[in-house]
């Protein structure tokens, strides 16, 4: 079995560590599949500078392939986050870089080759929604991270992306339950196949507008050991993919309840792991005093 990630790559920076780690949702997603045990590979844009080449050579030494990936003139997109009580903050970032600004469009011999993996993964960080029409034609499974932001709730913005995705992930953390169900009826309503949420301590729920599953997070029990909370999110999608395609999801049939109760079981079990890794997936390098660390530091209050 094989998964893509196809869209956003980005460094994030951690101003209180002042290291720098390679990440993305586009990015995790299929690293966290490989070392699931699936072959995994990235499509993307790189930018030409050395956060690009940084982002490059980190993903390929986990053994995702990104062979396809194209590298083009401009900044590599930067995301500026500290850590507080374990919990990653997000500061701020550039945009997304070149990434974002100039997303791959696919053409016939890309689409060949995106036709070869049983799942596809993008997010809302990618510019790719335009793609995913030509995604869910070619019979190959689509994810889609819909993260917590109420831009991608919007409905306008809902019915851009649900009739084309077999599984979306939301990050529900700030909603009762009650809400959270009634989010996932929504965009199942709006056409995706499956609705998955992930509520943090609360653990996640999972819709296919037939069966409610859910499942409680896994505490951490040594917290001498813990990190922090990157990439959590992106981990419990890979689990949970990764569980349902060895149960035999496909297009062509509904989930039973019993495969959907084990692969939220097995997400949970794969975001504890993720607590004790530093960054998305390790990799970190020191920050380098770069223009885009001194537009960080110009932009503090007081500065």
């Amino acid at each position: 079995m094989r998964v893509l990630g196809f869209g956003d790559n980005i460094v994030d920076r951690f101003v209180d560590r002042g290291i720098e780690y390679p990440g993305g949702n586009s990015v995790n997603v299929p690293v966290y599949a490989r070392r699931l045990g699936l072959e995994a590979a990235y499509l993307g844009v790189f930018g030409d500078d050395d956060l690009g080449r940084f982002l490059a050579s980190s993903i390929a030494a986990q053994g995702v392939e990104v062979d396809r990936c194209v590298v083009r003139g401009g900044e590599s997109g930067v995301s500026f986050l500290r850590v507080d009580d374990g919990d990653r903050v997000f500061l701020g970032w550039n945009g997304g870089g070149v990434t974002v600004a100039e997303p791959l469009t696919l053409d016939d011999e890309l689409l060949r080759y995106v036709s070869s993996f049983d799942l596809v993964h993008s997010s809302v960080y990618s510019g790719s929604e335009s793609e995913l029409p030509k995604l869910a034609a070619l019979g190959t499974l689509v994810s889609f991270d819909l993260s917590s932001e109420d831009d991608y709730r919007a409905p306008a913005y809902l019915d851009r992306i649900c009739p084309h995705a077999d599984l979306v992930l939301l990050s529900c953390s700030h909603l009762d339950e009650i809400a959270t169900h009634a989010l996932l009826t929504d965009v199942v309503g709006r056409g995706a196949r499956l609705a998955l949420a992930t509520r943090g301590v609360e653990g996640a729920m999972a819709y296919d507008g037939r069966v409610t599953a859910a499942t409680t997070a896994k505490a951490v029990e040594d917290p001498d050991g813990f990190v922090d909370t990157m990439g959590c999110g992106d981990a419990f999608l890979a689990g949970f993919a990764v569980s349902l395609l060895r149960g035999g999801w496909s297009k062509a049939a509904p989930l039973e309840l019993e495969t959907i109760e084990l692969a939220l079981r097995d997400g949970a079990e794969s975001a504890y792991r993720q607590c004790f890794v530093e960054g998305a997936f390790g990799h970190g390098r020191p920050a380098s005093e770069s223009t885009v660390v001194s537009m960080w530091r110009s932009s503090e209050p007081g500065k």
